[in-house]
């Protein structure tokens, strides 16, 4: 699939057939990606950007894993999910089996906040913060110290915080667009049947990764 262009909307479609999480979690704020928003994000990065295709990707808080498995469909030449949850690691075991890129993807459970390393993209789902307050600061710091480049999904609500913190963590926002995530009725505090909530997407470069890389590989072992 990679040698061809997949178009946003067959992307989609691969992407909803994804098994979601059998019992979501209030606290990790586990609400799966639209597989549209998904498909419109990874399409952004792998045909507008080249951000995608022949590259390391990092998933972090991957979930059931459809950014993860579509950053592999779409050509990534190497694809780690890393998220806290065994059940919704399982899960995207067997999602990246069923799209046939299980060759090209590792899973790895842990803590996000400890994490290690680098790559050329991170791209995140993040908890918002309305779970664990905080949340959505270390995913985003995370995230600029292990990448060239991140995309990362934040309420639209919190942008002048989001854009706070990346100047404060050494990025730069080359893109932001707007779109919304609806939930349907999930736990037991919701009263509706479904939730609509206004999201950014942001494309952020991360300015001193270079530097932080070279600098890596000289240290000491």
């Amino acid at each position: 699939m990679s040698e061809n262009i997949l178009k946003r909307r067959e992307l989609e479609i691969l992407l909803d057939k994804l098994k979601t999480h059998p019992s979501p979690s209030r606290f990790l704020e586990q609400y799966t990606i639209p597989a549209g928003l998904a498909a419109r994000i990874l399409s952004v990065a792998t045909y507008v950007y080249n951000d995608i295709s022949g590259k390391t990707v990092f998933d972090l808080g991957c979930g059931t894993g459809r950014l993860t498995v579509g950053a592999a469909i779409l050509g990534a030449n190497y694809v780690v999910g890393f998220d806290i949850d065994k059940v919704a690691l399982e899960v995207a075991k067997s999602n990246a089996v069923k799209a046939g890129v299980s060759d090209k993807v590792d899973w790895v459970l842990c803590d996000i906040a400890k994490l290690e390393g680098y790559c050329d993209t991170v791209i995140q789902n993040p908890p918002f913060g309305t779970g664990f307050r905080g949340a959505d600061s270390i995913f985003l710091r995370k995230a600029l110290e292990i990448g060239h480049v991140v995309y990362t999904i934040h309420k639209s609500e919190t942008d002048e915080f989001i854009r706070r913190l990346v100047e404060k963590y050494g990025g730069s926002i080359s893109i932001v667009f707007k779109s919304s995530i609806s939930i349907p009725r999930m736990f037991e505090f919701h009263r509706k049947r479904s939730y609509m909530f206004q999201v950014n997407v942001y494309r952020i470069e991360v300015d001193s990764f270079d530097r932080k890389v070279e600098e890596e590989s000289r240290s000491p072992r």
